[in-house]
């Protein structure tokens, strides 16, 4: 498989008013990023609310993701457990069912150290045949990974050939783990790419943004890559006010639903407890930002 690069959106879950899966709504959306331009699709992430899914709807979302795509970008899933046995088998199954890739974070809640955390990642790897990418982020797992120990996982763990920098300050963290791991690692850019344009100067080859501004995110992308340092910035700053007010804890899932929903992607903007909605003072000042984005385009 070729390596893994550019913007890879966070594919929202979608649910009907009730809390069921709206199965509708996600194919609606797999296309609307597919038309947008994403060279990939991230599956089951923190965006994703793959955190309240049951088993059974991972399955079908996989199945049904695996079929809209159809093979025309590549799929990486979440599949990391506070269990290592667990996250062995969620790993296999996603792999069986079609994912080209994985996202694994650590274990969170019995945390482990360098040696224990090692031997989490070496068993997924000899259970798959795909690559994994390691989520290092400490703001949601408080586990943190040294650039050091991230690079010599890529160095000795067969499948572990990506890293998804989460850990603050970002853009030097990829420096650090480029520098320590050469070209045994690749680094991806996530929290809703509020540094993307810096962690691509940094050698970011790839991006894990939300799903409701992709066509923005794929034009700033381009932009970067061809040269155009003044159009990225500009751009990029256009969509800074929103990419921050979604980084608020407990409010981003929301705001992108809202966000997509508006533009008639998907039919209701509904989350799942333990996520939080957006209250009548928070959509206002999100309808506020989504106009602002609107001025310019």
């Amino acid at each position: 498989m070729a390596k893994l690069e550019g913007i890879f959106p966070i594919l929202n879950t979608t649910f009907y008013e009730d809390g069921s899966v709206d199965y509708k709504s996600q194919a609606q959306l797999i296309h609307h990023l597919l038309d947008s331009g994403a060279h990939g699709l991230g599956l089951f992430g923190n965006a994703s609310e793959g955190y309240a899914l049951t088993t059974s709807e991972r399955v079908e979302l996989l199945k049904l993701i695996v079929k809209e795509v159809n093979g025309r970008v590549p799929l990486v899933a979440s599949s990391g457990h506070t269990a290592t046995v667990t996250a062995v088998e969620l790993s296999k199954e996603a792999e069986g069912l079609g994912a080209n890739a994985l996202m694994v974070l650590p274990p969170y809640f019995l945390k482990t150290d360098g040696d224990g955390l090692m031997f989490y990642y070496d068993a997924i790897s000899k259970a798959v045949n795909i690559p994994i990418m390691v989520q290092d982020a400490p703001l949601m797992t408080q586990v943190a990974m040294p650039a050091a120990l991230l690079a010599r996982m890529a160095k000795e763990i067969e499948h572990v050939e990506y890293v998804k920098v989460e850990a603050p300050p970002t853009a030097p963290k990829t420096t650090a783990l480029l520098a320590a791991g050469g070209d045994k690692v690749v680094a991806f850019g996530g929290l809703n790419c509020q540094f993307m344009l810096e962690e691509m100067d940094r050698g970011a080859r790839g991006m894990m943004p939300g799903s409701d501004m992709i066509p923005q995110f794929v034009e700033i992308w381009n932009r970067k890559e061809a040269g155009d340092i003044e159009g990225a910035w500009r751009l990029f700053t256009r969509i800074l006010p929103l990419a921050r007010f979604e980084l608020q804890p407990g409010m981003g899932v929301s705001a992108m639903k809202n966000n997509l929903k508006a533009a008639g992607i998907i039919d209701s903007a509904t989350v799942r407890h333990p996520t939080a909605a957006l209250d009548a003072r928070s959509l206002a000042e999100l309808e506020f930002l989504r106009n602002w984005i609107k001025q310019d385009s």
